[in-house]
């Protein structure tokens, strides 16, 4: 079992997508427990004011992230504008925030692909280089929903902009493209889904553990052993129970080494 004095990081969470009391006590649980701190990712501008509140509100607890999720409509170029004129604001004042969640639309485009549906992703490559871009200007963390052969598109912009610090969340992909992405010393992070699938599983064996990190995406549910559970935070300590039983080490080791990764990549 991992000590009580050990702490985590949920490094990728949407707490504006909790109801607003649930929200609160999730927070309050999960501070009174073992974890340190949550990274908040956003997925439009109402939802970074929502997560800028909150991060202010639980300044200690939470590093929140700005940007827009491509697995939804394309805002309008005047709505771009109006997130990218709101995230300099917060640049120019200093505060801290990563740039995220942004990516690219793979399951968005797939379901187009299926349903005979026309499908511009390049508008999508557009937008998610304006957010590229801003991370590499403003020398910030930047947050990514790419997965698949939509990595690969993210990976050469990032190479491109020559973004240092870049965290592919709840990451699959084909092998060519993880050993470039730990060539580039790219982060990946975890889910409990790593409890019973196998892709997951294989990444993790085969990525380093100094650029791995843990997080739940809640309030996405998980199926099987979590089918039925709401998903909170506390549940990243399952996953570094799983990530020190892929990779034969010691609990204590692993997680002191996914809490270090977590704290140095968003300087926390």
């Amino acid at each position: 079992m991992i000590k009580q004095s050990f702490s985590f990081i949920d490094a990728h969470i949407h707490l504006d997508l909790y109801e607003a009391d649930e929200r609160d006590r999730l927070i309050q649980e999960a501070q009174a427990g073992d974890v340190a701190a949550v990274v908040a990712v956003s997925m439009n501008l109402a939802s970074c004011e929502t997560t800028s509140a909150l991060a202010k509100q639980y300044s200690t607890f939470i590093m929140p992230a700005y940007g827009y999720h491509p697995e939804q409509p394309l805002p309008s170029l005047q709505e771009q504008q109006q997130l990218l004129d709101w995230m300099t604001k917060r640049h120019v004042a200093a505060e801290r925030f990563a740039i995220g969640e942004v990516g690219l639309p793979y399951y968005t485009r797939q379901e187009a692909a299926a349903a005979g549906e026309p499908f511009d992703e390049q508008l999508y490559i557009d937008l998610l280089e304006k957010f590229v871009k801003l991370a590499s200007e403003w020398q910030r963390p930047i947050v990514l929903h790419a997965v698949y052969e939509d990595a690969a598109k993210a990976l050469q912009l990032l190479q491109q902009y020559n973004v240092k610090h870049a965290h592919f969340h709840w990451f699959k992909g084909d092998e060519q493209t993880i050993s470039e992405m730990i060539a580039a010393g790219y982060y990946v992070s975890i889910t409990p889904d790593v409890r019973y699938e196998e892709e997951i599983q294989q990444l993790v064996k085969r990525y380093p553990l100094e650029l791995l990190m843990v997080e739940t995406d809640g309030p996405w549910p998980f199926e099987q052993i979590y089918a039925g559970t709401q998903t909170v935070p506390s549940m990243v300590v399952d996953v570094v129970q799983q990530i020190a039983n892929l990779k034969k080490l010691d609990v204590q080791e692993a997680a002191n080494q996914l809490l270090k990764n977590t704290k140095q990549f968003y300087n926390m």
